[in-house]
């Protein structure tokens, strides 16, 4: 497959676009009838006014736009938002604001970048022993050096 369908749910949605042509993400745009203010530590659902098909064997990852998120606070609730390749309805963000002033988003905002990406669905088996490795049970910061 060399393209994504994407059916347009309203009129004055916009596709996503790849910022640069070797972007991972494409942009995902709001597509709302009225500004949406979003105050410090709440959260909003946007629509992005689209819907998408993405392949089987793969997801769609919905990820936060680092200038939106590091600039204005702004990022998904769920930290990544996850578009399976058989759902075929509306594309929301739900955006929380981590800052401390009230963002407003508009229609036509990039509010968060979507990745295309293979997936595994492999079956889980129960074991009583999972191979031993050279980390083992080492988990958080258990790699540093320090």
């Amino acid at each position: 497959m060399n393209t994504i369908r994407v059916k347009k749910l309203r009129s004055d949605a916009k596709l996503p676009t790849y910022g640069t042509a070797e972007a991972a993400g494409a942009d995902l745009y709001a597509c709302v009838d009225e500004d949406v203010v979003i105050a410090p530590g709440e959260t909003a659902w946007i629509s992005t006014g689209i819907a998408v098909e993405v392949p089987r064997g793969c997801a769609g990852l919905v990820y936060a736009r680092s200038g939106l998120a590091c600039k204005r606070g702004l990022a998904p609730a769920n930290k990544v938002g996850v578009i399976d390749s058989d759902y075929r309805g509306p594309v929301t963000v739900v955006l929380y604001n981590h800052g401390e002033e009230p963002q407003t988003i508009v229609s036509g905002d990039r509010i968060a970048q979507l990745v295309i990406t293979p997936v595994l669905m492999l079956p889980y088996e129960e074991v009583d022993q999972l191979t031993d490795t050279q980390r083992g049970q080492g988990g958080f910061g258990s790699t540093d050096n320090a």
